[in-house]
């Protein structure tokens, strides 16, 4: 399917089509014991596309049910925005978010108890047991009277499709608009990248109003026509049961492999289970090398991890026919440019040569439109000839393999005359085997300009490893200037949803 066409979801298509078919039996979504097929899907969703199609944008209340599913693709059907809403969102910040990004209706599972913020919304409740009859998907709409149709005329590659909204680690969250075109070429490329069929079937467990766990958890299966099945909560136990079960691909977050790496030892049907998948996949950040090479050595399986963000979706990835080299994400995706530059912003790093470190830019069909209400932001992240400035840090090797170091905000650290990523002292340090987690950040200092910090919980706290021991470990395994010269020993480091390390709550005090 042409990523320029308006259809999103070919075997929905088909299923409304032919509801005899046997496409319309293939599995589609299954969340515990709940699931729909291809055609009892298009049953339900097709009404509710009718029936929200004048909406300018709809909320969805995001709670890792069927019902999100549903919901969003229903939105898609109808060619109506949708604003994904994390339940755990404070009050201040859903407010902001409601406000900003201005929403007629709300779409929720009935009988959720949802927050003051949406009070004033006109609510739609998603009633998954009602009657399916894979037959009536071009009946009348009970709300409009009209046919209830999959893939509605007017729809262009540029309307927007989602509204997903960036954590706001600066400021309040901003609400990247995401265009059709955006998750199709995604989509596609990662089809390509992957060997993504409509055979595979996906696991996972992450949350849904997010990139990671929606466009690729939830879209990137009925794209393909194949199937996913979420587990509500990531469990090790629920792993091994769907990959045992017949899952072809795993989807998760370093927090999830780094608990996957951690149970292994002691739990060899997990291990099988995972020698049976066809594709480990990890992203939102990096996956420590050391949990890659335990995984590996238990089950004989590499984990891929790939790279993108909320403003450009997939950028790169490690290839399924590919090498897959611990501590990159690969190469950029078909349609995607990606370029290395100095400080300055324009000037291109020339040397790929696996130690040059630059920001990444990235050009291409998988870019987001804008920041909703502001056209200021928007122009700052583009350079003049189209380039999104990601604000991420990496190095290229000489075969195109990129490496992230960091943020540029956060983990980038000037030291002693170097550019240093946090990305890989944070590596050396976790295989430390006094190390359980590891994050490394600057601090001012009046000879270097700054000097490397530590933040690690110790696998014993009673006896954590001194600054000494770390700094002579790092010094062997990088170079010296890269040890750190301070350690500090907390319990646990603070997480977000997604389980990446918010440095900024890391105080020197």
């Amino acid at each position: 399917m042409s990523p320029l066409s308006p259809v999103l979801f070919p075997a929905l298509t088909e299923a409304q089509a032919d509801p005899d078919g046997p496409g319309a039996h293939r599995p589609a979504l299954r969340f515990g014991d709940r699931s729909l097929t291809y055609g009892e899907l298009a049953a339900i969703a097709s009404p509710l596309a009718a029936r929200v199609a004048e909406a300018g944008r709809i909320a969805v209340w995001a709670t890792p049910t069927l019902e999100t599913a549903v919901a969003v693709v229903a939105a898609l059907l109808a060619g109506v925005p949708a604003v994904p809403l994390n339940p755990k969102s404070g009050e201040s910040e859903l407010g902001h978010i409601v406000s900003d990004s201005a929403p007629t209706l709300v779409l929720a599972a009935p009988g959720t108890q949802l927050p003051p913020a949406l009070a004033a919304l006109d609510r739609v409740d998603i009633d998954i047991n009602a009657d399916i009859d894979v037959r009536g998907t071009g009946a009348a709409s009970p709300a409009t009277g009209a046919p209830a149709t999959v893939g509605l005329p007017g729809l262009t590659p540029e309307t927007p499709a989602l509204v997903v909204y960036t954590s706001g680690t600066t400021g309040p969250p901003k609400g990247a608009v995401i265009p059709r075109r955006a998750i199709a070429t995604t989509l596609d490329a990662l089809a390509d990248a992957w060997q993504w069929t409509g055979d595979d079937v996906l696991v996972h467990g992450l949350p849904l109003f997010h990139v990671h766990g929606l466009i690729l958890g939830i879209l990137g299966p009925l794209r393909r026509g194949g199937s996913v099945r979420h587990l509500g909560r990531f469990e090790t136990a629920g792993v091994t049961r769907e990959l045992s079960e017949g899952a072809t691909m795993l989807f998760g977050v370093p927090t999830m492999y780094h608990r996957i790496a951690e149970t292994l030892p002691d739990d060899p049907a997990l291990a099988k289970a995972l020698a049976r998948a066809r594709l480990l996949v990890s992203g939102s950040a990096a996956l420590p090398v050391h949990d890659h090479e335990r995984i590996a050595e238990a089950t004989g399986r590499r984990v891929i991890e790939r790279y993108g963000m909320t403003e450009t979706l997939m950028n790169t990835s490690v290839r399924a026919d590919g090498e897959p080299r611990a501590g990159t994400v690969g190469v950029p995706l078909p349609g995607v440019e990606l370029r290395l530059t100095e400080e300055d912003g324009t000037t291109a790093v020339e040397a790929y040569d696996g130690e040059t470190v630059g920001e990444i830019q990235v050009r291409g069909p998988n870019l987001f439109t804008e920041y909703l209400n502001r056209p200021e932001a928007t122009a700052a992240a583009f350079t003049g000839d189209g380039w999104f400035r990601t604000g991420d840090m990496a190095v290229r090797d000489p075969d195109g393999y990129v490496r992230i170091v960091g943020r540029k905000a956060t983990d980038l650290i000037k030291s002693g005359g170097y550019k240093i990523g946090a990305g890989e002292i944070e590596n050396a340090l976790l295989e430390h085997p006094g190390v359980r987690e590891a994050a490394v950040t600057g601090e001012p200092d009046a000879d270097l300009g700054e000097r490397i910090v530590a933040w690690i919980v110790p696998s014993d706290p009673q006896s954590p490893p001194s600054v000494d021991e770390l700094a002579d470990h790092v010094a062997r395994r990088l170079a010296p200037h890269k040890r750190p010269r301070v350690v500090h020993h907390l319990d646990a480091l603070p997480r977000n949803d997604m389980g990446k390390i918010m440095k900024r709550a890391l105080t020197h005090d």
